[in-house]
């Protein structure tokens, strides 16, 4: 076991509970890809909007909520005649995102480039090619609520090629919320009359939470009804149904568990668990009990490297429980 590093860095819980992988990781991972009714519905709409060929495509949220989820499966489930050009960091001049533009589609341009339209002429060139040997080009543009307004208009006008019945680029625009109050701007409306299909993603409900936690918990070798109901509840009213922040508290759930060497999550870690992730530590203490346990299962690591036997016969997680009482003077029961 490593000493020293924060909770998060190194999960200890992944032996007792006898898993290799952590549930809630909040890296995005396929294989723990859960999709709602509402992510389904997301992900319908910007496949509509980029087989209509036309226009803008914009999908908005709050922070959490999935949005990256659904772009990685509308990439996997991009037809085969689409080449996609990704823009994940749009915090950018006009002239950096035609580059970016440029790059992502194997354009060719001087090094550094001259000109605004020396780019913008070559991937008009680069458009034009790809719709004479039947293939259509769609731009991604991820955080798109941080594009300046100079920077937004230039991308509308890399939609002005098009043919009779098609836009030679398609635009895909994903965002916070905030972008909608972007295009609601009187200088923003040529972008926003642009946009053909659009959705905004919503949290889960309470259902729709649980529902997560137990294909997250499934996906990784664990027992569906290892957050009791109860535990549920409160993991769904600590959140408010954002898969981000569900993530976090269910792993310093299992962190919880594992500190009080139970195999299940009640209502009280996951009470814990909450304010622990989202400082509302009651009673004006500095350090909850969990974070007590956590120091004294380092402590108790330490011990562990001294003693060759463990006289008291206890098991790895009830002995730490027990050094942590001893060193903080934290009292044993229930997480509170």
């Amino acid at each position: 076991m490593i000493v020293g590093r924060e909770a998060t860095e190194f999960p200890m819980y992944l032996d007792f509970f006898g898993i290799q992988t952590k549930p809630f990781a909040i890296v995005p991972d396929e294989r723990f890809f859960y999709l709602t009714a509402k992510h389904r519905e997301a992900l319908a709409h910007l496949l509509y909007g980029i087989r209509d060929g036309s226009g803008f495509v914009m999908l908005t949220g709050e922070v959490g909520t999935g949005k990256t989820m659904v772009c990685r499966c509308l990439l996997a489930e991009m037809p085969a005649d689409i080449e996609v050009a990704l823009c994940l960091n749009p915090k950018l001049t006009d002239l950096e995102l035609l580059a970016v533009i440029c790059d992502e589609l194997r354009v060719a341009y001087p090094q550094p480039p001259n000109s605004r339209k020396e780019l913008v002429d070559r991937i008009n060139a680069h458009l034009l090619e790809s719709y004479g040997q039947g293939r259509r080009v769609v731009l991604i543009i991820d955080e798109a609520q941080d594009l300046e307004p100079a920077v937004l208009e230039q991308v509308r006008l890399l939609t002005n090629l098009e043919t009779a019945s098609t836009k030679l680029l398609q635009i895909v625009l994903v965002g916070q919320h905030e972008l909608l109050e972007i295009l609601s701007r009187q200088e923003m409306r040529q972008v926003a009359q642009r946009i053909t299909a659009r959705y905004h993603l919503m949290p889960l409900t309470r259902d729709e939470t649980g529902g997560y936690i137990r294909h997250r918990l499934e996906v990784a070798g664990l027992w569906p009804g290892t957050f009791k109901p109860a535990a549920v509840k409160e993991i769904f009213k600590a959140s408010g149904g954002v898969p981000r922040l569900i993530n976090v508290i269910c792993d310093r759930c299992l962190l919880g568990a594992y500190a009080k060497g139970v195999k299940a999550v009640d209502a009280g870690i996951a009470r814990a668990a909450a304010r622990e992730v989202l400082g509302k530590d009651r009673g004006g203490r500095g350090r909850s009990r969990l974070v007590h346990w956590m120091a004294a299962a380092a402590a108790g690591v330490l011990v562990a490297g001294l003693v060759l036997a463990d006289p008291l016969g206890l098991g790895l997680a009830r002995g730490v429980e027990k050094i942590g009482q001893a060193l903080t003077g934290a009292p044993s029961g229930p997480v509170r």
